[in-house]
């Protein structure tokens, strides 16, 4: 198997599992999934979304890691490593790194709007806002593109930052910082929200399973919300997860490594649930409020709260670390990417990067103000969700797929040569007697996935 002697590694296995779960952990988890987790019935919901996690998103994990171990090379490159003479498989290589750049250039843009809600309820600003007021704040915020771009010029600034540093001393580093210091804040905000009064209510509606709710929303679309949460939470299908498997050795089974990073990526979500309902239930918020519930529901909410500023504060800092935990994950695939093609210098790598990312990222912001007319799927819509659907709805789908097909047929990679990868090492070994499961069917499954997206996107 290719090796790259030179190549970087992570100084710890913490940091390989912390890492490859920020890039997992994202707004996604802390605030679509308890949305569509009280909306298709609590707990029921969420026993099926696991299942399909366990069925679906997590093996294709395995896979993504296996190529990138086993080829010691990112996105760009791994494909090429591996495949068979005169095959097609590496034309991937170059859409992945493309769905990376395309993802930071919506995904930086919201995380500059988390940072500056920490700065602005650390500042008290929000404590002087009546309700209309703060939706006020939030709307002039999304008009003013100049302030847009700042925000999300530092959070271009703060990954670039980061990979600069190197990956051991920066990425990996600091990474571990910000996933103990968001671990911690979610806990103190869980403890903090589930002990409000009349958080019980929240609870109950989180947490106990009610199945006709479950079948009231239509049994196919719930299962379809579930499959859809469970395959995009992982970030899987454009080599996000690759570069991290080729930064670790061979002495850990990847099938253990990836129940880890699956299960630390579900904690988190389930905990964002036990933060949001219990309080949105004690202050009679509607936890259905969808992007306005973050931006304005909640920072109502806080003002009403007992030494809400610090609370306040503490959860946009933890919305914060979640996004730029993401930011960084994502930035150092870019990175890698540049590396490996075109044997660049990280410092090089790293400079192009973070000016070619600002640049293709003030779309997004003027997409809120200068641009706003411009609706490329409908009424309502802008350039961030048309970036979404590209990456979201075809990138990443698209990628899992070839990634399984190229590491389960005979014309990739091969099943032989996956499972022995992924094997090495001790730990839980991945389960061969599900060959054809893996083969046959869950290909069907994800195209499944990806026409019906197309469908609900365009028919609605």
């Amino acid at each position: 198997m290719p090796e790259n002697n030179s190549r970087e590694t992570f100084a710890s296995r913490l940091g390989f599992i912390f890492l490859s779960a920020g890039c997992a952990i994202g707004l996604g988890n802390v605030w679509r999934f308890p949305f569509i987790t009280g909306q298709y019935g609590g707990a029921a919901f969420v026993l099926i979304y696991i299942l399909f996690l366990l069925l679906f998103a997590m093996p294709i994990m395995v896979m993504e890691f296996a190529v990138g171990r086993a080829s010691q090379q990112s996105v760009s490159r791994s494909f090429a490593v591996l495949q068979p003479k005169n095959k097609i498989w590496s034309l991937w290589g170059y859409a992945g790194w493309i769905g990376n750049c395309l993802l930071m250039m919506f995904y930086t843009t919201v995380t500059g709007w988390m940072i500056s809600y920490t700065y602005y309820s650390a500042a008290g600003t929000f404590e002087a806002l009546d309700t209309e007021a703060v939706g006020g704040f939030f709307n002039a915020l999304l008009d003013d593109p100049k302030e847009l771009a700042l925000w999300m010029a530092i959070a271009v600034l703060i990954g670039a930052s980061i990979c600069w540093a190197g990956l051991r001393n920066g990425v990996e580093r600091i990474t571990k910082i910000m996933m103990f210091g968001m671990l911690i804040i979610m806990i103190a905000l869980a403890i903090r929200s589930v002990t409000l009064e009349g958080a019980e209510k929240g609870l109950e509606f989180y947490l106990k399973p009610d199945f006709n709710k479950l079948v009231s929303q239509g049994l196919g679309t719930t299962l379809y919300a579930a499959l859809g949460q469970a395959f995009f939470t992982l970030s899987l299908g454009i080599g996000s997860m690759a570069i991290f498997g080729s930064y670790i050795g061979k002495d850990r089974s990847l099938f253990g490594e990836s129940i880890l990073v699956t299960s630390l990526d579900t904690f988190v979500a389930l905990t964002a649930g036990l933060i949001i309902f219990p309080a949105c239930f004690a202050y009679g918020v509607n936890p259905g409020a969808g992007p306005g519930l973050i931006f304005v529901t909640l920072p109502n909410m806080f003002n009403k709260m007992p030494n809400g500023q610090i609370w306040g504060t503490l959860f946009f800092l933890f919305m914060s670390f979640a996004a730029l935990s993401t930011v960084v994950a994502v930035f150092e695939t870019i990175v890698a990417c540049f590396m490996d093609a075109w044997h660049w210098s990280r410092h090089k790598s790293t400079l192009v990067m973070a000016v070619l990312v600002f640049v293709f990222s003030i779309p997004c912001v003027l997409g809120f103000n200068l641009w706003k007319t411009f609706e490329p799927l409908g009424a309502g819509t802008g350039v961030l969700d048309l970036e979404d659907f590209i990456v979201s709805n075809n990138l990443l789908p698209i990628g899992s797929v070839i990634y399984l097909l190229f590491c389960v047929t005979r014309y990739g990679w091969g099943w032989d040569k996956f499972v022995a990868e992924a094997d090495l090492g001790t730990g839980l070994k991945f389960p061969k007697i599900l060959r054809a499961y893996f083969t046959y069917v869950v290909p069907v499954i994800m195209l499944i996935i990806i026409f019906v997206g197309y469908y609900q996107t365009f028919n609605k």
